[in-house]
């Protein structure tokens, strides 16, 4: 009996959200060059105007929290900046400490009482460490099948 072909496949996360038009964000960021993901969902400029395009999809304010208004936004920018650092294109020792503080004063300037977004801040702080540095290993694989 002739082996079947392989088929090669990925599991992925689900994400929860996805942007429904482009979003553009300043971030006070300054950086040597222009920065952009391979397919270019995400894109930072020189002076620090990050966007991210139609399409984008992130998993929003990630922990043991509640995903409501005056968070989403922040996430976004958040999530954007720390995928920027996994991949690479932006120095996560460097901008690490930024970002977070980004995340903070978005929540803030959406109505987010000042108590829990120093909380959030803190969380992020504490724990968001392992998800800034480059990858080592693909985050979803391929499998195989048979």
């Amino acid at each position: 009996m002739k082996p079947k072909k392989r088929i090669r496949y990925r599991n992925l996360k689900n994400y929860k959200y996805q942007l429904l038009t482009t979003y553009t964000h300043a971030t006070g960021l300054q950086l040597i060059q222009n920065i952009s993901t391979k397919n270019e969902w995400l894109k930072l400029g020189k002076k620090g105007r990050l966007t991210l395009k139609k399409g984008y999809a992130w998993d929003g304010p990630s922990g043991p929290t509640i995903d409501t208004k005056n968070f989403m936004r922040g996430a976004l920018v958040h999530d954007g900046l720390y995928q920027l650092m996994r991949e690479g294109l932006l120095d996560h020792e460097e901008y690490r400490e930024s970002a977070d503080d980004l995340l903070r004063d978005i929540c803030i300037e959406d109505g987010m009482s000042k108590f829990r977004a120093w909380y959030v801040h803190k969380a992020v702080r504490t724990f968001g460490g392992k998800n800034t540095g480059p990858r080592t290993k693909e985050r979803n694989p391929p499998i195989y099948a048979p």
